[in-house]
């Protein structure tokens, strides 16, 4: 059993989506599991109708909502000869859930209603390439994962439960297998108790096919994406960026953590606990050998360099010019926690904490309010946080020359600077 990820790069156009099929075919043989994503920037359009309706502009977002919609049929009928009646009842049956929520007026959280509009991405996508797959003679069978993943309500960025999850992918994923070697299905959404929509979270699809691969003792996971493998740097950024054809779980976890956009920690942990190893190669061009993520220690690794920008730094100094001391600092993460922000770097005085964080301006609003008891706060923004992992002090300063620091610092393997 091996389970692979597609992205939303991977279906964003009639041409790419004609890849998949070829990517597919080596592996008739064995059992596949296919996680795939919303096609191309679905998500960010349903956002948009999710704006519009939640504001209470009706029309406008029942508008957006027709354009997702007739994308989507477009590119089924472009693609679909044999199979299309097929796809357009469950499509349509989707489209319904949606449009019936868009009829109505908004009287829960815009989390909840970010779950329900949002999800429909990754039903629409697998319908469609679920049935173009089965055209092209891949045959297999589609599930919604809604009906497998459990998750609590914390909508947005919702909790696994574990036990009832597996029962489900014993009860009702297996027996597909008996079918046909390959299943389709959604990442990033799943549901609660209560059948409403849920989504997992930053990187949820990628997390989605890692908690499959636990679930199944999967052989190995494998991400297409639409980069040679897992690079040193984002080659927008950094046009020198090299591929590395090898890492460890740890070190992918740190440079996550540091805010590369690569593969979160969170669907690191699953692979890792049961020793399954991540492959991250090119859907457009299979034969290269991308990147083996693993748990063996990997030697002689290039500098690697991470770029966050709209970044902020907050100043903080104690109302009545009294120590930083534990209390009010335990209170300040406390308060960070409950506001779901994270310290990209952070920074203890005697009467002052420097923190730069993510820039979100309702957050720190809301940041502001909470903490203005304890703290006296300003506020630094437009700023740019380098990471650099495995560095010398060259590296350092070729990518600061002329610019103000504003933040420092460095351990063995890492270097951080905040920068104007």
């Amino acid at each position: 059993m091996k389970v692979f990820k597609f992205g939303g790069a991977s279906a964003a156009s009639i041409e790419r989506i004609n890849h998949i099929p070829k990517i597919l075919k080596p592996y008739s043989e064995e059992k596949l599991l296919v996680v795939i994503s919303a096609m191309g920037k679905t998500t960010n359009a349903l956002e948009k109708v999710l704006q519009s309706f939640y504001e209470g502009k009706k029309e406008e977002a029942l508008l957006l909502f027709n354009a997702v919609k007739q994308s989507h049929l477009q590119t089924a009928k472009y693609l679909l000869v044999t199979h299309y009646n097929e796809a357009e009842d469950r499509l349509s049956n989707f489209f319904t859930e949606v449009e019936w929520l868009l009829h109505d007026k908004p009287s829960k959280s815009f989390d909840y209603y970010y779950d329900q509009i949002v999800c429909i991405g990754e039903l629409l996508s697998t319908t469609i390439l679920s049935a173009f797959l089965n055209q092209e003679g891949a045959a297999n069978e589609w599930i919604d994962v809604r009906d497998i993943f459990r998750t609590d309500d914390n909508f947005r960025d919702a909790n696994i439960d574990w036990a009832v999850t597996e029962k489900s992918v014993a009860e009702k994923l297996l027996p597909l297998f008996e079918k046909q070697n390959l299943v389709i299905t959604q990442g990033f959404i799943a549901s609660t108790d209560e059948n409403e929509s849920t989504t997992l979270g930053r990187e949820g699809s990628d997390y989605s096919a890692a908690v499959f691969a636990a679930m199944l003792s999967a052989e190995s996971q494998t991400i297409w994406k639409d980069v040679e493998g897992f690079m040193n740097a984002d080659p927008k950024e950094f046009p020198e960026a090299v591929v590395i054809p090898e890492l460890n779980y740890e070190e992918v976890i740190e440079m996550a953590y540091y805010g590369a956009q690569v593969i979160h920690p969170k669907t690191i942990k699953p692979l890792r606990n049961h020793g399954i190893p991540l492959y991250v190669k090119s859907f457009l061009d299979p034969s290269l050998p991308g990147t083996l993520i693993h748990e063996k220690y990997v030697r002689n690794l290039p500098p690697i360099f991470v770029l966050k920008k709209n970044q902020v730094l907050l100043h903080l100094q104690s109302r009545d010019f009294s120590f930083v001391g534990e209390k009010p600092v335990a209170r300040l993460y406390e308060i960070l926690s409950q506001l779901k922000i994270k310290p990209n770097l952070m920074q203890t005085g005697a009467v002052n904490l420097m923190i730069c964080v993510d820039e979100r301006e309702d957050k720190l609003e809301k940041l502001a309010g909470a903490i203005a008891e304890l703290f006296d706060l300003n506020v630094e923004k437009g700023l740019t946080l380098l990471t650099i992992r495995h560095g010398d002090e060259r590296n350092l300063n070729e990518l600061t020359k002329g610019r103000r620091i504003l933040l420092k610092q460095q351990t063995k393997e890492t270097a951080q600077v905040l920068v104007v």
